[in-house]
This record gives structure tokens, C-alpha cells and sequence, in this order.
């Protein structure tokens, strides 16, 4: 940005804000970003937990899927 000769941006110019251009994880006290591989762990365990909470509901309300389940932990065979 051109600055006059006090320093200052001419008439009708904000200067650019201090976020303008650097990356936001800069911030104080943000942590490093994280891995791809590190946002992928942390996405599947995340899935493996709700899908566990999901199996855990549908065993004891006998929702979609449970009969199956339960014949499987059973021993049962067709």
C-alpha cells in the first residue's frame, strides 16, 4: 500500500488489517495445523465412535439392524 510522507495511507484508505495475508493458524497460542493424516485419524475415530453409540441404541431399542446383530452375537446361523 502507498503511504504518504507522514507514513500514514493516503485520504480513503484503511490499511490492510493485520490478518490480511498471513495464516491464521499464526495466531498466539494456536496450535500447529494439523497432518492430513492427523485430521484423517482423528475424522475415523470420531466416525467409529458414532457408529458404535448408533449400534449401542439400535441393540437396545431393537431398531433396524439389531436382529441381525443379536443373532450374530448369539452364535446364530441361517
Amino acid at each position: 500500500m502507498r503511504k504518504t510522507e507522514d507514513g500514514n495511507p493516503p485520504a480513503g484508505q484503511r490499511p490492510a488489517s493485520p490478518g490480511v495475508g498471513s495464516h491464521r493458524a499464526a495466531k498466539a497460542g494456536a496450535a500447529k495445523p494439523a497432518t492430513r493424516e492427523d485430521r484423517l485419524k482423528a475424522a475415523l475415530k470420531a466416525n467409529m465412535a458414532r457408529r458404535k453409540a448408533q449400534a449401542r441404541v439400535r441393540a437396545e431399542t431393537g431398531g433396524p439392524g439389531a436382529g441381525a446383530q443379536a443373532a450374530k452375537e448369539a452364535g446364530e446361523t441361517d
